[in-house]
C-alpha cells in the first residue's frame, strides 16, 4: 500500500490509475520514476527530495491535468462512444441490421485490446509522451477515414484501427497523469480523476457536435460522413492542445532524472516471477463479475441513442440526454471515491454493477422522459467508477509485485466481455422484442456481474 501523503517523496510513483488497459501503467511508471512497483514494497527516501527542481512547485498542475484529460476525451469519449450518436443514421442509410451495427463497436473493442497488449512494449521503447501524441494523431486520421467509406468491411477495419489508436492514447495518458499525481501525492487522486473525467468531456462534446452537423448536412448524400469528419477535426484540435502537457511532463521527468544523477530506467530489479504470479482462483468472483460488466455496459452505450430515436425522441432530447450523461461521468470520480477507499472485497464492484443494471433496465420499463433522463444520469455517474473499483481491489488485496498482473487480468476479462456485448445485444435486438429485449439482457448481465462480484472476499495479504 502507498505510504501516507506526508511520508511519500514528491516524486514517488503514484497509485496505478484506473482505466481500461492499465496493465501497462504500473510497470511504465515505475521505470519512469526510478522506483519500482514490482518489489514487495517501495524503498522510501526522505519525505522531500532536496535535489528536486524548484520549478516543479510552480507547475500549474490542475491546468496540466485538464489539458491532459483531452487524451481521455479523444480515446474513449469521442473515438468509442460518439459512435452511439451515429449508429441510427448510418443504420438507416446503409440498411444495417442491429447485429452489424453492434459489430462495429465489437471491432473497436477488439482493436482496443490489441492496442493494450502492444502498449507496454511501445512505452518502453518510445516513452509515454510520444505515444500519446502519435496515438492521438492516428485516432484523428482513422476517425476521418470512417467518413470516406460506406462498405461494412472497410468501416469495420476503421473501427478496429481506431480502437488500437485509442488504447495507445488512453494508457499513455494514464501514465502521464500518474506522473503528474506523483508531484503532489496529497492531490494525486484529484489529478487522476481530472484526467479520467475527460471521457465525459468527450461524450458531452460529441452530444453537442454530432446532431448539429447531421442537421446542417441533412441535404447531403450520406450526411453522417460529415459528422465523422467533424469529430476527426475535434480530435485533431485536442491533439494540438495535448502537445503542451506532453512536452511539459516529459521535460519535467527529464529534469528529475538529471537531478538524481541517474537514468530514468535505472530502476531496482523486479521481483522474481513467482512473487509476481497472480492468484487467479482467489480473484475468480471479481474477475467474472467484471467480465459481465464488459458485456452489459457496452450494449447500453452502443444502442441507447438508437432506442431513444426509435421512441421518437427529438434531436434536442437526444443532445440533452447524451450531454448530461457525459457531465455525470465528469462528476463520478468524486461521487465514489470514499467507497473505493473503503471496499476491500468485491462490494464496490457489486454495488456499482447493480446500479448500472438499474440504469439499463429503466428505459425498458417506461419511455417516460424524466425516467429515461435519470437512466442516463445514473449510468454516466457509475460506469467509469466500475473500472476504478477493480484497480482499488487490486491495490487493497495484492502486494505491489502483483499489481501489474492483477490489473492486466482484469483488463483481459473486461475486453472479452466488451467484445462480445455489442454483437450479442444487436443480434437479440434483431429478433422479437427489439432493442428493449437487448437492453433487458444487458441489465441481466450487469446484475449477474453484481452477484458474482458480491462473492469476492478480501484476500489475506502476505
Amino acid at each position: 500500500m502507498p505510504a501516507p501523503p506526508d511520508s511519500r517523496r514528491a516524486d514517488a510513483p503514484a497509485e496505478p490509475p484506473p482505466g481500461h488497459g492499465e496493465a501497462a501503467v504500473p510497470q511504465a511508471l515505475g521505470e519512469a520514476t526510478g522506483g519500482t512497483l514490482g518489489g514487495s514494497g517501495r524503498s522510501a527516501p526522505p519525505a522531500e527530495d532536496p535535489r528536486a527542481p524548484a520549478a516543479d512547485a510552480d507547475v500549474p498542475l490542475v491546468r496540466l491535468a485538464l489539458a491532459l484529460s483531452l487524451g481521455a476525451a479523444v480515446s474513449l469519449g469521442v473515438t468509442r462512444f460518439a459512435y452511439a450518436l451515429l449508429l441510427p443514421p448510418m443504420r438507416a442509410d446503409l440498411g444495417w441490421s442491429y447485429a452489424l451495427a453492434g459489430a462495429m463497436n465489437t471491432a473497436n473493442a477488439a482493436g482496443y485490446l490489441l492496442g493494450a497488449l502492444l502498449t507496454p512494449r511501445l512505452l518502453a521503447r518510445h516513452g509515454a509522451a510520444p505515444l500519446l501524441l502519435w496515438g492521438a494523431v492516428a485516432a484523428s486520421v482513422f476517425m476521418a477515414a470512417s467518413g470516406f467509406f460506406t462498405e461494412a468491411p472497410a468501416l469495420l477495419v476503421q473501427r478496429l484501427l481506431a480502437g488500437v489508436a485509442s488504447a495507445f492514447v488512453f494508457i499513455a495518458g494514464g501514465v502521464l497523469a500518474a506522473r503528474l499525481g506523483s508531484l503532489r501525492p496529497q492531490r494525486a487522486g484529484w489529478l487522476l480523476g481530472l484526467y479520467y473525467g475527460g471521457t465525459g468531456l468527450g461524450v458531452t462534446l460529441s452530444a453537442l457536435l454530432v446532431p448539429s452537423v447531421l442537421a446542417a448536412a441533412e441535404s447531403q448524400p450520406h450526411a453522417w460522413t460529415w459528422a465523422w469528419w467533424a469529430l476527426a477535426a475535434a480530435c485533431a484540435a485536442a491533439t494540438a492542445v495535448l502537445r503542451w502537457p506532453a512536452d511539459a511532463l516529459q521535460k519535467m521527468e527529464q529534469n528529475r532524472t538529471d537531478s538524481r544523477g541517474g537514468s530514468a530506467t535505472n530502476a531496482p530489479k523486479p521481483a522474481d516471477a513467482a512473487a509476481r504470479r497472480l492468484p487467479w482462483r482467489p480473484l475468480a468472483s471479481a474477475l467474472a463479475g467484471y467480465a459481465m460488466f464488459g458485456v452489459g455496459y457496452i450494449g447500453y452505450m452502443t444502442f441507447v441513442i438508437a432506442l431513444l430515436r426509435e421512441r421518437g425522441a427529438s434531436g434536442v432530447q437526444v443532445t440533452a440526454f447524451y450531454a448530461l450523461l457525459g457531465l455525470a461521468v465528469l462528476a463520478s470520480s468524486r461521487i465514489w471515491a470514499g467507497l473505493l477507499d473503503r471496499a476491500r472485497g468485491g462490494g464496490a464492484l457489486a454495488l456499482l454493477n447493480g446500479l448500472l443494471g438499474l440504469a439499463t433496465v429503466l428505459p425498458v420499463l417506461t419511455g417516460a422522459w424524466p425516467v429515461v433522463l435519470a437512466s442516463g444520469l445514473l449510468f454516466g455517474a457509475v460506469f467509469l467508477s466500475v473500472v476504478a473499483s477493480t484497480t482499488a481491489l487490486v491495490r487493497h488485496n495484492l502486494p505491489e509485485a502483483q499489481w501489474a498482473a492483477g490489473i492486466s487480468a482484469f483488463t483481459i476479462v473486461f475486453a472479452a466481455g466488451q467484445i462480445v456485448g455489442p454483437t450479442v445485444v444487436g443480434w437479440i435486438a434483431d429478433g422479437a422484442g427489439g432493442l428493449l429485449r437487448g437492453f433487458a439482457v444487458s441489465a441481466a448481465a450487469l446484475w449477474l456481474g453484481a452477484a458474482l462480484a458480491w462473492r469476492q472476499r478480501p484476500l489475506a495479504r502476505a
